[in-house]
């Protein structure tokens, strides 16, 4: 069947370069290169890049600091985590967020932002937006719909339970 499709490809490209002017030849190869290319495609890890005054800079992570650890994270690609960027923009934003349900710790915003709920079971190192108007930092796991805002890099929840404690913790978001 693919057989088949590059021949009836090559045909076309072959009938329509004879009306050009152009090498058969050439033209084939052009098809045969596009059509055996691998279609390319973002992967999870990669993080996208906005051009700034000919400056390219990271677009979508952001920096949590609990004490003196500093985490790094990647937002999530909704209008919510797009409102967060833009309230952190303003200047960093400092939380005190106390524990719920032995899974996470949770405080407000100070402000509403945009609602992207779903159907979600969070794992450690998830960031969610709760209500609206509270963030959230998943140590364990819990399944509910909520807005993801982003998720820590490279972190697990033995780590994350050492930083946040048992009580209540003081977190910074820039």
């Amino acid at each position: 069947m693919k057989r088949r499709a590059g021949l009836l490809a090559a045909l076309l490209v072959w009938g329509l370069t004879a009306c050009s002017g152009g090498s058969a030849e050439e033209s084939q190869r052009e098809t045969e290169a596009q059509t055996e290319a691998p279609a390319q495609t973002e992967s999870a890890e990669s993080v996208p890049v906005k051009e700034t005054d000919g400056v390219e800079t990271e677009d979508h992570t952001m920096k949590i600091t609990v004490g003196d650890t500093v985490f790094t994270a990647t937002l999530a690609d909704n209008s919510s985590a797009e409102a967060l960027k833009e309230l952190l923009q303003e200047g960093p934003l400092t939380i005190d967020m106390r524990d719920y349900g032995n899974m996470e710790k949770v405080g407000p915003i100070g402000q509403s932002l945009p609602e992207n709920n779903e159907s979600i079971t969070t794992e450690p190192g998830d960031i969610i937006l709760y209500l609206g108007d509270s963030l959230v930092i998943y140590y364990d796991t819990n399944s509910w719909n909520f807005t993801r805002i982003g998720k820590i890099h490279d972190v697990t929840q033995e780590e994350l339970l050492a930083v946040l404690g048992d009580g209540d913790v003081t977190v910074t978001f820039e």
